[in-house]
């Protein structure tokens, strides 16, 4: 089975048991690593830190053994740019390219499923890339 590239939203609704989506990205991120490698990148293991005061409380919320962690490939960033600009043609108004850009190239490039409760960016600007989502 293709691994998986967990979006930071799901991992942030399990660590701060969110009412709304805790239960739903609890769930899905249960399945999703009992049937494929979870994994991370820098974008991710970034948009995750800033509920962490330590890099050791942010550790035990992503320990190695259950997030591999993987390089964001350069193939990647240059998709992630590409994207940017179609959204700044679509009259977005960020002047930056966002980190759901990169999370959603990586699992292009690399061919990984993306597990997220948010797939609209995702469905917009990456739609060959198979989601897991509400």
């Amino acid at each position: 089975m293709k691994p998986v590239l967990v979006d930071s939203n799901v991992i942030l609704d399990v660590a701060t048991e969110d009412p709304t989506w805790g239960n739903w990205s609890n769930d899905a991120l249960a399945r999703a690593g009992e049937e494929a490698a979870l994994i991370i990148n820098p974008v991710v293991y970034a948009e995750v830190s800033v509920r962490y005061e330590k890099v050791e409380e942010l550790e035990a919320v992503l320990p190695p053994e259950v997030f591999r962690r993987e390089p964001l490939p350069y193939e990647a960033a240059f998709l992630a740019g590409k994207a940017f600009l179609q959204y700044r043609r679509r009259r977005g108004s960020r002047d930056m390219v966002l980190p759901d850009f990169f999370i959603g190239a990586h699992a292009a490039v690399a061919g990984f499923r993306l597990l997220t409760r948010d797939p609209r960016p995702y469905r917009s600007y990456f739609p060959a890339v198979e989601l897991i989502a509400p």
